[in-house]
């Protein structure tokens, strides 16, 4: 007998997409981990952000949480893409947001200018 309601295996309709910086941690890869976190307001469909602060280790959370001007951009956004990591790879620094299916994603020119200020925090951290 056939399920009816089938577990849907393989590959998923799941988009993300990386920024990527290219910087040489070195060993100190903790200085270049953080994430938003946003003190919301309202309830579900009308939940907006209301703060951005960034949480993490080493100095590009505390570079990130000084920029008010970028942290008020961010609260701009919907909560999906106000949702933002920052985490070190090897030889590089990614800038990445949460999921998204092939109707939804995309880039708008605010997120960009987000990502883009970003970089340049970690280029000088």
């Amino acid at each position: 007998m056939q399920d009816p309601n089938p577990i849907p295996w393989g590959a998923q309709d799941q988009f993300q997409a990386h920024f990527i910086v290219r910087k040489d941690t070195g060993t100190a890869d903790g200085n270049y981990l953080a994430k938003t976190k946003l003190t919301t307001k309202g309830h579900f469909g009308a939940k907006t952000v209301v703060k951005v602060e960034w949480n993490g280790y080493g100095s590009i959370s505390s570079k990130l949480n000084e920029d008010t001007e970028l942290n008020e951009m961010i609260a701009k956004q919907s909560i999906k893409y106000a949702t933002i990591y920052v985490e070190p790879t090897k030889g590089a620094v990614r800038i990445r947001s949460k999921w998204d299916n092939h109707l939804a994603f995309g880039i708008t020119k605010e997120l960009f200018e987000i990502y883009d200020r970003i970089a340049g925090h970690i280029k000088t951290v």
